[in-house]
């Protein structure tokens, strides 16, 4: 599945930001998905992962009842919705996704094999 993320941009802290990523190639519904992003001088880490249907969600503790992450496998779809961001949210961020069974969802970014370009967030404070 080739992935393209989209809806970055720059936000004033508190603001709220709704990245999507869009999926082609394939049926997304085969698909564990997550959002990862990588700001300047740090390594890529994880931001919330969700299951193929979108039952199952997992945040990282540092966004976790700011970020919502959501799914619409008959549009292809996958949306991250960032309320009340901070200065440190600043970073780019990435979407991947990884053909499973049922209910799996992943964390760690070495279990994804298909990723997006990336797209920008910058908090201003």
């Amino acid at each position: 599945v080739q992935l393209q993320a989209f809806g970055g941009g720059l936000v004033q802290a508190g603001g709220s930001l709704r990245l999507s990523c869009a999926a082609s190639g394939d049926t997304f519904g085969r698909y564990a998905a997550g959002w990862f992003r990588q700001a300047p001088g740090t390594e890529r880490e994880f931001v919330a992962a969700v299951s193929r249907g979108g039952t199952i969600t997992r945040y990282a503790d540092s966004v976790k009842g700011r970020f919502t992450i959501a799914r619409d496998n008959a549009k292809n779809t996958m949306f991250l919705q960032m309320n009340g961001l901070k200065p440190e949210d600043t970073a780019v961020y990435y979407c991947a996704a990884k053909f499973t069974v049922a209910g799996a969802y992943y964390v760690t970014q070495r279990d994804y094999n298909s990723w997006g370009q990336g797209t920008l967030v910058t908090v201003s404070s």
